[in-house]
């Protein structure tokens, strides 16, 4: 029975953090080969599987140093059909997949869960084509679409679902949508451009008005990720009721642009320090925003620092 589906902790109060960038932080730091990006083929053999919690293990430390929270992410952002096909899985396939993916991190949270420390284990979505393009997916084709990934992680103990690296609000109202129907919470993040608008054009606050019109507001929150906090600092109104709607953020360490970052060669880890302090200034303005983490370049170091500048702001705000 998944312990946190009821109620999800990190809505009422504290700080929790999250990782960084999984998929980056394997390739370029650890070696290891991921095709398509998708770290989902880890949990094929067992020294993946290894590899994957000394991975986890990286951050979940940090968490117990500091007494916050931990969203403990499956490595399922690619476990779906069109990248599975890639990755030549079926359906069956990626079914034991996403389950394996779980309960890799029911005894992770066994081993770190302290009282009072909560780990909320949370399923990971990604979108059905390139995070850094324009789809243009129905929400009735979205839902379909996604609901074997959904049904498959409603049963297990995963406490959550969150769909990353949206571009799309279509594709975003029908994820919600499935999860509203197999009982799952559900979370949005949507990525954005420079300009802090989607690929699309269209403003994070069309998105998140979008979805929760149409939705009747079925996700527990938003986030932010794959963007860095320059991209979208100057378009968040923080009078705006919206804004309130926004309680995550997984920001790149990079400033580059999604095109600069898809031709590189190289990893752009970019200033922790700096990042830590992008993220304790938004905290002070959004003291809502209780889930931090990372995405592309960033790894423990950032989170790390992310950790210690915005617990101060935490602590003042609570």
């Amino acid at each position: 029975m998944a312990k946190y589906r009821n109620s999800l902790p990190q809505i009422s109060d504290g700080l929790f953090l999250s990782d960084g960038g999984m998929e980056t932080s394997l390739i370029f730091q650890d070696g290891v080969e991921l095709p398509h990006f998708a770290s989902v083929i880890l949990l094929e053999r067992p020294e993946g599987r290894e590899q994957l919690k000394q991975y986890y293990r990286r951050y979940l430390a940090i968490a117990r140093q500091h007494g916050t929270g931990f969203i403990l992410d499956t490595a399922t952002w690619r476990a779906n059909a069109d990248w599975g096909e890639k990755l030549g899985y079926d359906a069956q396939a990626l079914k034991a997949l996403n389950e394996s993916a779980v309960d890799l991190l029911i005894d992770l949270r066994r081993e770190y869960e302290r009282p009072q420390v909560p780990i909320v284990i949370n399923g990971p979505i990604g979108p059905r084509g390139d995070g850094y393009k324009a789809s243009d997916m129905g929400a009735a084709e979205a839902e379909d679409y996604h609901s074997a990934q959904i049904a498959t992680f409603a049963g297990t103990e995963a406490d959550m679902v969150t769909a990353l690296t949206l571009t799309n609000i279509d594709e975003a109202i029908g994820i919600a949508t499935a999860a509203k129907k197999y009982h799952m919470p559900c979370v949005i993040s949507f990525t954005v451009e420079t300009n802090g608008h989607l690929v699309t054009g269209r403003t994070l606050r069309d998105a998140i008005e979008s979805v929760d019109a149409a939705t009747n507001a079925a996700p527990a929150y938003y986030m932010i990720n794959c963007a860095h906090p320059s991209h979208f600092e100057g378009v968040l109104d923080h009078d705006s009721r919206w804004i309130k709607r926004i309680a995550g953020l997984r920001a790149n360490a990079s400033k580059m642009s999604h095109t600069e970052l898809d031709e590189s060669d190289t990893l752009d880890a970019g200033d922790p320090a700096d990042l830590g302090r992008r993220y304790s200034h938004l905290v002070s303005r959004m003291p809502h925003m209780r889930v931090l983490g990372g995405c592309c370049g960033t790894d423990e170091r950032h989170i790390a620092a992310i950790c210690e500048a915005c617990l101060p702001q935490r602590a003042a705000s609570a």
